[in-house]
């Protein structure tokens, strides 16, 4: 039974990499990954403060405790 289920497999390993090689090349397939704000995903327009006030332990924290906007405008002015 383990030699004929073994044996099936082989068979449709080298069929499938048989009809791969044959006709024309294969496309490479695209970037698996979905870039931002694709299908109506919205964008965090704090996105960009909240990265910049994680790099700065000081900022970070404070955001921790009076929110993101403010810890920004506090460490950061008001760019």
């Amino acid at each position: 039974m383990k030699s004929l289920v073994l044996l099936t497999l082989l068979a449709l390993l080298t069929l499938g990499l048989s009809s791969s090689s044959h006709g024309t090349p294969q496309q490479p397939l695209g970037s698996p990954f979905v870039p931002s704000g694709v299908y109506g995903a919205p964008r965090d327009p704090l996105e960009a403060k909240r990265e910049v006030c994680e790099l700065n332990p000081d900022c970070d924290e404070l955001a921790d405790q009076i929110g993101i906007q403010e810890a920004y405008r506090r460490y950061y002015g008001l760019v």
